[in-house]
């Protein structure tokens, strides 16, 4: 058995793991999908101070709550920051990494640094920044669902630079590349730099930018193939 902690995208929350929580459990695995602060069932706690630090804290929390060892830790999206973060910070807890078309920092870099795409919109209220749209083939009944769940999110989340040890990692890390984009893909970059890198493993999946809702069945096994690399 394998313990997941997906570290989720932002303007999102543990619910948008629902599809696939069940398809990673009835393989037999524990699966933890926290939601960090200002977001989901805790946007209540939103406020201007809340940033990347913040996140990395929520979920340094279930792992020291939980108990939680040998996990294999997952990152979707802003996820990536998170879980960069996460991992620095208590590496011997980490059994594989695994970023789902997330961002990869390194050492002094914010999401904004990493971000190639035309500017965001402009934070509301001057701390909020607005959801980016739903992937054109998000169906119908996925948009009535999601939708009314995502949050505004405070914008140090994207601009607060992510402090690392510079440590090399001692547990195998993987990135998956979902390749199906109508737009510009921010994340082309981190595929490209790692696909001749053998310290990466490098998946492509057939599906846009949040698979959790619009792929779960094809992500799944992706997810599942890391439990026996790790």
């Amino acid at each position: 058995m394998a313990t997941y902690l997906i570290c989720h995208g932002a303007w999102s929350a543990g619910w948008a793991w629902k599809k696939v929580r069940p398809l990673l459990q009835a393989a037999g695995h524990e699966v933890f999908t926290p939601t960090y602060t200002g977001l989901g069932e805790r946007a209540h706690l939103a406020h201007p101070l809340v940033d990347l630090e913040t996140h990395i804290q929520d979920v340094l929390a279930v792992l020291d709550c939980e108990a939680l060892a040998d996990v294999i830790l997952v990152g979707h999206s802003y996820g990536g920051m998170v879980a960069t973060g996460v991992a620095d910070r208590v590496p011997h807890l980490v059994r594989h990494l695994v970023y789902l078309d997330a961002f990869v920092p390194t050492d002094g870099q914010s999401l904004a640094d990493l971000v190639a795409s035309a500017a965001p919109a402009a934070p509301v209220e001057g701390w909020l920044l607005p959801p980016n749209p739903s992937a054109p083939d998000t169906a119908p009944a996925d948009l009535a669902w999601i939708a009314p769940r995502r949050r505004h999110q405070p914008v140090r989340c994207f601009t607060q630079k992510l402090r690392l040890s510079g440590a090399v990692p001692g547990f195998p890390r993987s990135y998956i590349h979902c390749t199906k984009k109508v737009e510009y893909d921010n994340f082309r970059q981190f595929a490209d730099r790692f696909r001749a890198d053998p310290g990466w493993r490098l998946h492509s999946l057939d599906a846009s930018h949040s698979p959790n809702v619009t792929a779960p069945e094809a992500l799944a096994p992706l997810l599942l193939a890391c439990a026996d690399q790790a």
